[in-house]
């Protein structure tokens, strides 16, 4: 855990190297690209092989799916309260969701002509869900969610099984409490290659969803124009930016707590105060002792975190906004002013009492966000992702005859006469 102050650090030269841009390396894009190309030449068979030797479990062209019977066995063993933390959340998911779908609309415009859009989901989608460590089953209802909130009436979902074969028992009930049709038992970057290319087994989807580790990132990255994608989620980050009125245990807490996410997560708190930044560094040791992923956490702290003390808050802000983390916490004295200077995070938590972990499982926004920089060009995971936009135009004879004259002109200056000839015609008949 990196602890310094910007004159240490040198505040130019960290500001430089806050300012990032998803870009894989080399080495990631053509491992990725050769993934790619197997499952395109063989399809199953490279599903298969690929799942063997990185899951270690041995599929078949049957089993690729997770049966009907093995989905109500997965909802029998679950509790109630596993049930119900669910629901909870999926209520709170679709409630969010309603509020940023696009609605139709139509209006005429100068000349007359009816213009609008209209909004209709897409037919078949794609989610990935992580397996790793552990199951996410948020993420399920996170992308999945936003799916059946839309009205997507066919959805993959894509995750790893475990070292017995199956999918954890918790998670297929989220994924068919969120409307999942289909289950398929393969991760990482072929999983998305499947989704986006298809195979004999695979039915192609019309856009992916859903974050990933950098192989599952980069093979979204790469499959543009075969399929859409949402946006590039990798690896989890935070980055805190706290006045004098930061509560230290609740700071240390959220690090700790997006630090548990794995190995390669990303974590940092800013602060003008000194004296915030040494409670913070002694609560982050006395809460660590506790946890039960001390382990991997430790190793997060070790290459993945920074603690900077800034000269003050504006430095802080530029910092943010170079950074464009996942998840932003923002606690200070005037909240409302500091959060109209934020452009680039993912997600805002304001106040001490705004817990990185609600976002993560129960608050209704997706925590699917941009990562490693994107968030200055994607925003994150939204319902209206979910549906396709068709603008429409519908002309009389009026609307035509107010027309053609700003189109012959443009004609003449393309040297398009057949445009221009495509309109006129419409009055000569």
């Amino acid at each position: 855990m990196k602890v310094l102050s910007y004159k240490e650090a040198g505040f130019d030269a960290f500001a430089k190297k806050m300012h990032r841009r998803a870009v894989p390396t080399i080495e990631l894009r053509d491992a990725v690209a050769a993934i790619i190309s197997d499952v395109e030449a063989t399809g199953d068979a490279a599903l298969i092989a690929y799942t063997k030797r990185f899951d270690g479990v041995t599929l078949n062209a049957k089993n690729l799916f997770v049966t009907k019977a093995e989905m109500d066995a997965a909802e029998k063993s679950v509790s109630q309260a596993t049930r119900d933390a669910i629901s909870a959340s999926l209520l709170n998911i679709h409630e969010f969701a309603k509020r940023s779908m696009r609605s139709d609309w139509s209006r005429r415009n100068a000349q007359g002509a009816v213009v609008g859009e209209r909004f209709t989901p897409f037919d078949r989608v794609g989610v990935y869900v992580p397996g790793g460590k552990a199951p996410l089953v948020s993420t399920a209802l996170m992308t999945a969610g936003f799916a059946q909130a839309a009205g997507v009436p066919s959805i993959l979902a894509a995750t790893p099984v475990g070292a017995d074969g199956m999918v954890n028992a918790a998670l297929l009930c989220a994924l068919r409490a969120a409307g999942v049709t289909e289950v398929l038992k393969i991760g990482g970057a072929q999983a998305i290659a499947a989704m986006a290319l298809g195979t004999k087994s695979v039915q192609p989807v019309d856009r992916i969803f859903g974050p990933g580790n950098r192989f599952v990132v980069e093979a979204k990255r790469q499959l543009v124009g075969a399929v859409s994608i949402d946006l590039l989620p990798g690896p989890s980050e935070l980055l805190v930016l706290a006045d004098k009125t930061g509560d230290a245990e609740c700071i240390a807490a959220d690090i700790l707590a997006q630090a548990e996410h794995g190995g390669d997560s990303l974590v940092g708190f800013l602060t003008d105060s000194k004296a915030l930044l040494g409670k913070v560094v002694k609560a982050i040791h006395r809460q660590l002792a506790s946890l039960s992923r001390s382990k991997i956490i430790h190793e997060v702290l070790r290459q993945g975190t920074f603690l900077l003390h800034v000269k003050n808050f504006e430095q802080g802000m530029q910092l943010i906004n170079d950074y464009a983390p996942e998840h932003l916490t923002l606690i200070c004295e005037d909240e409302d002013f500091w959060l109209s200077k934020v452009r680039t995070a993912g997600a805002i938590y304001v106040g001490n009492q705004s817990p990185v972990a609600v976002g993560d499982f129960l608050a209704g926004p997706s925590h699917t966000l941009p990562t490693g920089g994107a968030g200055r060009s994607f925003s994150g995971l939204r319902a209206d992702q979910f549906q396709r936009r068709t603008s429409i135009v519908k002309m009389n004879q009026s609307a035509v005859k107010k027309s053609l004259p700003i189109i012959e002109e443009f004609a003449r200056l393309e040297g398009l006469d057949a445009h221009g000839r495509s309109v006129s015609i419409r009055l000569d008949r």
